[in-house]
């Protein structure tokens, strides 16, 4: 870099440190104002011209358009500021802020080129309305943590909009948090909803160092049930957010209970150069170590007790506030833990009631989640947070969990519990992350016949285990792979480019159960695998080179990212043996991980040494704790609910540099009970369950007429169960809200509890018959996908009905579960006494072989329909599983005007404003399927007439509202229990 390079760089650091927190302003008078206190050669550089000059022969790695992009970020980040009102990371705030600077059309358009603006997704915010009293430019706020920790983040590699959207979601969190400087008391409690393994972590990192910057001055992290996972959190919180000052306190460096770990040698703990204290902020005091839970006697009531400098006045006022020390405890969910932290607040003479305390509950759907009947005692550690709740009046609650479903289920009308009142905020899926559709074909238009590693998530990452327990085949596979991917590390490393040691960890997960005795068991079969192996001889090799050429060589070939991918088996083999060694040449390639001390071959602390091996574990391997370099896992292990099974996930997180390699061995016959359950098809039906929560809590986050559609309490009927066996979360966390009308204009809606009684089915048969006999002949429709180049075609019968007659045919329906279809049948009658609807085109598909014994003979002609066989799901009673045709949604979307033009000549002539689509779908249950007789006909009461349908899409409300509830307590039929979920 050149001299004139150096002072240019100088010279926009301070311009962009300068304008730091602060609006936009003029670029030119800014450069000028800077150069004036450095060399005269910076002269040169102080003119826009010069600006542009730079940018037109710079990349977008040049440290002069990195300095500007983390700048630019920030403002396009920014929420609601002051000197704009254009909405956050669009054109029109890019727009605003070149105005601002003062830019040329020339430097505005090279800026965005080489900088556009983030397109990320941002989190979802479901919230009654509050009071505003938190802005980083506040006086409130005395910014020291927040700014060191997102300096940290930036020096650890952190891309500039990642950091600014942590801090635009931390924001969102603090603002809602209570003035802790305000004389009124009020308890908030909150929900953050994040993905496995996806970095919540960082995100109450931010939260805390924002709290304590405004004046929270007491901490408490309810840090998992488990010692490793409290650890963890407390070595993390240390590490980026407390510092070696604060840990040190004057002692020596060999003092610290971090001596013995290589990132506080390397540096790698934040520091501040001094004690905040002497730099004009305030210290945090720590109330416990990583090796040390909070105990009474190790640190004694008076650490707890606060400093104030005005005896006189109340902690909380600012005179002591922001003089005082915070206090920080990262506390295992334990009841003699918690017990001993309540009676020691007890005791300190500060009063409790002046201290504004923040509760940090990680994990929060585990343990803390009251479990006993709301008339009867509290379970035991939640008894301990509502006593934490209740002594400790300014204390506000945050929850942190990927599986919120029984913390949205705790019941609102419980106000000594941990109901997210307040808010609930749901964080976007970061860039990078590997999560439940990564290993799924959820939004495939690719048939099934047409699939292939390039273009199906399932075929490139999963394999299936369909061993008995006496067949270690599977097992040995999954080893093997384990193996081969340690090598493609290795030789990504050397032949890649990537460097040596850049794959710290490699890891293969057994899990199969949380029995110490099964772990004892599993053990020794895998180590005799491993010694039988013979990985560096001829039959090691040989199964290696069919393995690498039959999986890891096809995926790798189309999935590598970039990555080196060896031409042949030949030039990887001379890894494999380093590879081998590097995992099991201490004779331990096997680490079991549980609470059987005498089963611990080896140590899984991935913070002091890099771990090659194989874990086995159960329960502290199933929630919380980060399996780094995770790349192959043999899972096994069943569940009865989605957040259990969910939170086993460990594969899921951040695989970069070998995303291609990563297996999922999964069970595709595991018992449960009598059952036999796919843990293949219960992922999926989580991440369907998941992703159907996120999209509604999407939609109806948006704010009409400036107030909430929605507040937490409201969020029960948002919780959707897709496989019978697998509810949300465990029966005794689930409490509900009753949802009573939903708005779905253009959206695919599919009820699926249809009666079971003769006569309710023979009145519905009869109520659809005259539709079916003034349907015309059948046509072929279809709709072209254009940008997935998929076409959906279908043979159907069709007709059109005014709505009035539709909404009486509706009206007289039957149902076995009588709240499922009103909500919709609410909205139905709202649009068609609106006007809003003026008529529904009937469809009736048709199977495109006609075949006698798939027709039944219907209506008052005997004419032949085509009939699909469904069943109701063996252990939900009434309700069906899918009953559509995905092929069918197109055309029906398009006739609402949901879609655009199909191209398609049918099907265009069936659009028309103001006009719904219904596709009937007559369904025989596999019991009644012999039920036909030589005619074709059937009893009525054989035959379920289910349909579904898609409203006008112009068919809204006034004000944008989509939804309303009625809200109810300790009721235990939480679950709108809904098959398929479709928002296209």
């Amino acid at each position: 870099m050149t001299s004139i390079e150096t002072l240019r760089i100088a010279l926009h650091s301070a311009v962009l440190s300068d304008l730091d927190g602060s609006k936009p302003k003029s670029l030119a008078r800014a450069l000028a104002y800077q150069a004036e206190d450095m060399a005269p050669e910076a002269a040169a550089c102080a003119y826009e011209s010069d600006f542009q000059m730079a940018l037109k022969g710079a990349r977008s790695t040049h440290q002069l358009v990195e300095l500007w992009r983390k700048q630019l970020t920030r403002w396009d980040y920014a929420d609601q500021p002051a000197w704009t009102g254009t909405p956050a990371r669009t054109s029109e705030r890019r727009a605003a802020i070149h105005d601002l600077l003062k830019l040329e059309e020339a430097t505005r358009a090279l800026l965005d080129g080489l900088i556009p603006v983030s397109k990320a997704a941002s989190s979802v915010v479901i919230s009654p309305e509050h009071k505003p009293w938190y802005t980083p430019q506040s006086q409130l706020s005395r910014p020291h943590y927040w700014p060191a920790y997102r300096n940290l983040l930036t020096a650890k590699g952190w891309p500039a909009d990642a950091v600014a959207a942590l801090d635009v979601a931390t924001d969102q969190v603090v603002e809602r948090l209570a003035d802790p400087t305000d004389p009124a008391v009020y308890q908030s409690k909150g929900l953050v909803v994040g993905y496995v393994q996806s970095g919540k972590t960082a995100n109450f990192t931010g939260v805390m160092a924002k709290a304590v910057d405004a004046g929270y001055r007491l901490v408490i992290v309810l840090g998992g049930t488990l010692n490793m996972l409290r650890a963890q959190t407390q070595r993390r919180l240390d590490m980026e957010l407390v510092g070696r000052e604060n840990i040190l306190r004057g002692a020596d460096e060999t003092e610290s209970d971090y001596a013995d770990d290589p990132a506080w040698a390397a540096g790698k703990f934040v520091s501040f150069g001094s004690l905040p204290s002497a730099l004009g902020a305030f210290d945090i005091v720590r109330m416990t170590t990583r090796d040390d839970d909070y105990k009474s006697l190790l640190q004694g009531i008076t650490a707890l007790e606060f400093e104030k400098r005005e005896p006189a006045l109340p902690l909380y006022d600012l005179e002591n506030l922001h003089r005082s020390s915070a206090r920080l405890m990262v506390v295992k969910k334990n009841k003699t833990v918690l017990a001993k932290l309540v009676k020691d607040l007890g005791k300190i003479k500060t009063p409790l009631a002046e201290i504004p305390v923040l509760i940090i509950d990680d994990e929060s759907d585990e343990a803390s989640v009251n479990t006993s009947k709301p008339d009867v005692q509290r379970s035991a550690i939640n008894e301990q947070i509502s006593k934490l709740l209740n002594m400790l009046p300014r204390a506000q609650y945050v929850g942190y969990t990927a599986t919120p479903f029984a913390n949205v289920f705790v019941d609102p009308s419980d106000t000594e519990d941990i109901f997210p009142k307040d808010f609930l905020i749901s964080l976007p899926r970061p860039e990078g992350y590997m999560g439940a559709r990564d290993f799924h074909d959820l939004d495939t238009e690719v048939e099934e016949h047409e699939r292939t590693v390039a273009n199906s998530n399932e075929m490139a990452h999963v394999r299936d285990i369909l061993d008995d327990a006496e067949d270690d085949t599977c097992l040995r596979q999954a080893m093997d792979m384990f193996v081969l991917t340690a090598a493609m590390k290795l030789y990504r490393e050397e032949v890649g480019g990537l460097g040596d040691g850049y794959f710290e960890h490699h890891t293969m997960l057994v899990h199969e159960s949380v029995r110490t005795g099964v772990h004892r068991e599993l053990h020794d079969r895998v180590l005799k695998l491993w010694h039988d192996a013979g990985y560096t001889g001829p039959s090691g090799h040989a199964r290696l080179r069919r393995l690498f050429d039959s999986d890891v060589a096809p995926v790798s070939k189309v999935r590598a990212e970039g990555q080196a991918v060896p031409a042949s088996y030949d030039e990887l083999m001379r890894f494999v043996g380093p590879a081998s060694v590097r995992i099991g040449g201490d004779g331990q390639p096997i680490i079991v991980v549980n609470g059987d001390r005498d089963l611990e071959t080896g140590e899984a602390d991935f913070d002091k040494r890099p771990i090659w091996k194989i874990l086995i574990g159960g329960q502290k391997l199933a929630r919380g704790f980060t399996v780094e370099g995770l790349t192959v896992s043999f899972f096994r292990r069943r569940a009865g609910n989605a957040s259990t099974l969910m939170q086993m996930g460990r594969w899921f997180g951040f695989r970069k540099g070998y995303r291609d390699l990563v297996r999922l061995f999964l069970g595709r016959r595991e018992t449960i009970g009598r059952a036999e359950v796919d843990l293949y098809d219960a992922f999926q039906a989580i991440c369907l369950d998941e992703e159907a929560f996120r999209s509604e809590l999407q939609r109806y986050s948006v704010m009409v007429d400036g107030r909430p559609q929605i507040t937490p309490a409201q969020i029960p009927p948002l919780v959707s169960q897709h496989l019978p066996w697998l509810k949300p979360t465990s029966p005794n966390k689930m409490y509900n809200a009753r949802l009573e009308l939903v708005r779905s204009a253009g959206r695919w809606e599919e009820p699926t509890a249809y009666p079971q009684k003769s006569e309710h089915l023979r009145r519905n048969t009869e109520l659809w018959l005259p539709y079916l006999d003034a349907l015309g002949s059948a046509r072929t429709y279809g709709y072209h996908f254009r940008e997935k180049g998929v076409v959906h075609r279908f043979n159907a019968l069709t007709g059109i009905f005014p709505a009035a007659t539709v909404l009486d045919t509706l009206c007289g329906l039957r149902w076995e579960v009588a709240e499922q279809f009103p909500p919709h049948l609410r909205y139905i009658s709202e649009i068609t006494e609106a006007g809003k609807v003026d008529d529904w085109v009937v469809l009736a598909p048709q199977h495109a072989s006609v075949s006698a014994d798939k027709t039944v003979a219907l209506g008052s002609a005997g004419r032949q329909y085509s009939w699909f066989s469904r069943d109701r799901r063996a252990d939900r009673g009434p309700l069906f599983g899918a009953i559509s045709d995905k092929k069918h949604r197109g055309v029906a979307h398009r006739i609402a005007g949901a879609l655009e033009t199909s191209g398609d000549g049918p099907t265009e002539e069936l659009v028309a404003e103001r006009r719904g689509a219904i596709v009937l779908y007559p369904v025989l249950e596999t019991a009644y399927q012999g039920s036909i007789d030589a005619s074709g006909h059937i009893d009525s009461d054989k035959l379920v007439m289910a349909f579904a349908f898609v409203a006008p899409a112009s068919a809204h409300s006034a004000n944008g509202q989509v939804v309303r509830f009625t809200t109810i307590s300790s009721k235990p039929n939480a679950i709108i229990d809904v098959t398929e979920i479709d928002r296209t």
